[in-house]
This record gives structure tokens, sequence and C-alpha cells, in this order.
């Protein structure tokens, strides 16, 4: 058995080498589901939440809701203080997780605005109080996510502090938040992580495909990959990279996407009820991309208010363009 097929150890739970990472306002439930066709196994992150929303707004308790085909589930928080996480670990632990995350890796400005995500690289000590309150209530597998630092480069010290938090992994985008999405990943960096640290060492953060994932592995040693953006409406990303992985070719067909398209909206109008629609408007362009008529469908569809006006849009769509 290759490094690709073995699986790896989150604490106690065991999973393969490429995950489903978070992605928000993307990675809820319905994705979550529709990806499980494809992939069985994948570990599969959630949508952040920040701790406050868990313990005190509705809409943070509903991100809780999974169901179990979408196990093995890693549900992602933020926080910018340790008031709150206290209520909203117990309501994580209620909803029977399998894994929990601490974001402390997002670049978005309104987030680091409140001091959360990647800004907390930037405070160390502020950081060790959040991660040793963490781990002292979450008895499941704890995992941490981070940037390559905020404005100046300090992941391998906060790695070392996360380890010594006795957190059971790390994430790394090795991009400093101000790069944003911007510029090449630090692999080297990903890789002093990796020998700097015995707990697991994921990396995030250019992959895109199978030649990629292995260029990373040989320039960075790393335990496992989260394929983020790369997995957006391409339910089928991880198990097209395993299969990749193990040799075999592998090849979506233009009725797949349609079928996943088209269940991807089903499942969102059942999840989010009149909103569903709605939020859909954000995937439906990622499936059409790329074909000569994409642009005049897109305009049309996003502004559509019919459920099933843009599933014969699509239909139509896919029966004309060349695949």
């Amino acid at each position: 058995m290759t490094y690709w097929q073995e699986k790896f150890k989150i604490g106690a739970l065991e999973v393969p080498r490429f995950i489903g990472g978070p992605l928000d306002g993307i990675t809820d439930s319905p994705f979550r589901k529709l990806v499980r066709k494809f992939s069985k196994d994948e570990l599969l992150y959630g949508e952040m939440r920040h701790v406050a929303s868990i313990a005190n707004d509705k809409a943070g308790i509903k991100a809780l809701r999974f169901e179990q085909v979408e196990r093995p589930f890693n549900f992602q928080v933020s926080a910018n203080k340790i008031d709150f996480i206290e209520k909203a670990c117990e309501r994580i632990l209620a909803a029977q997780v399998d894994c929990l995350d601490l974001n402390i890796g997002c670049p978005a400005k309104n987030v680091v605005k409140s001091q959360a995500g990647s800004f907390l690289m930037s405070d160390p000590e502020r950081l060790k109080h959040i991660l040793t309150l963490f781990r002292k209530l979450v008895p499941i597998p704890f995992t941490v996510k981070i940037r390559a630092g905020f404005k100046q480069k300090n992941a391998l010290e906060i790695a070392q502090l996360i380890q010594d938090c006795g957190a059971d992994a790390i994430a790394i985008h090795p991009r400093l938040q101000t790069q944003m999405f911007q510029g090449i990943p630090d692999y080297a960096l990903a890789a002093e992580v990796k020998k700097r640290v015995s707990i697991p060492v994921l990396l995030s953060g250019g992959i895109v495909n199978w030649k990629t994932a292995k260029a990373a592995y040989e320039m960075t040693g790393v335990d496992g990959f989260l394929i983020g953006r790369g997995i957006w409406a391409k339910p089928w990303k991880l198990h097209e990279l395993n299969e990749n992985a193990a040799g075999r070719e592998f090849i979506i067909t233009p009725d797949k996407i349609l079928e996943c398209a088209l269940e991807q909206l089903e499942s969102m109008v059942e999840y989010y009820g009149d909103q569903g629609l709605y939020a859909y408007r954000k995937h439906l362009p990622f499936y059409i991309k790329g074909k000569p008529t994409a642009s005049d469908i897109r305009a049309k569809l996003v502004q559509s208010t019919s459920v099933e006006e843009v599933k014969d849009g699509l239909r139509s769509f896919f029966s004309r363009e060349s695949f």
C-alpha cells in the first residue's frame, strides 16, 4: 500500500489523505451529502461559525445540522476570546460531530476586524488561553487551521504552541493574511512546520489536481491535503484525486455534472426552504463556466425566482453544449 492509499490518524479518527476543506457558504450539509455520492469516508469540514453564534444564534446552531452520511464531519469555529466557548462546545458536542476545528487562518477582513481568524496568530498569549480552553472542553479530535502568519510569518512558533496545547492536527495555508489567496503558497514553510511538530500536518492552498498534490507532497511531506476552493461545484474532486493517485483516470461526464447541479439545487431548497434557490445562485455559475453560452444562461438563471425554470435552463444548457 502506498502513501496515497494509506489512512492517517487525527486523534482516534482514521481518515484518507484528501480532505474536503471548509468554504463559507459552500460546504453546507446539502453539498457535503453530494460529495458523499462519490467519496464515502473522507473527512469533510463544515462552514466556519463564530462560537458566539453557536452559543446564542439559531442560524449558527443550524450549521450543526448534519446527517449520518456526512460522517466523518469536522465542524469549524472561530473565536476572538474565551467568552462563549464553553456554551458553544456544549452544543457542538451535543450534536455529536466527529471532530472540531478552530480556524485561526481566515483572512477575511470582517473576521480579522473582530480579532478572530488569522488575527489570533499575531497574539500568541490570547491564542494560548483559547486553545487551552478548547482542549479542556473537547474530548473529540481537535484540529487548528493556520496561515503562514498574520502580517509576518510565525507559523513555526504558532504550530509549536498548538501542539503544546494538545491539538491533534494542524492544517496550514502557507500564505500570509495580507496575501489572501494571491501569490505562490510557501511550501517550504509547510515543510518546516511538518518537521517542527509530531502531530499530523495538513496542507491547504494550491492543490487543484493530482499533479499539484503529488508535487506538494514531495516538497512538504505532509500527512494530508485540504481541498477547499478546488471542490466548489466539483463534488467529485476528492474521488478524482484518489483515483488519479491510484493510477486510474477519472472522467466526469456532462450528464453526471448536470445530475450534480440539479441534485444540489433540490437539496438546498429542501434544506433552506424559500431561501434555497437564492443560496444556490453562488454555485450555479461554477457548473456551467467555460462554455460559449455560459454567460448568457448564467445572467438569466441567477435572476430566476423559479426552481423549475432553473432546472429547465440547466437541462437546456447541457443538452446543447459540447463538453
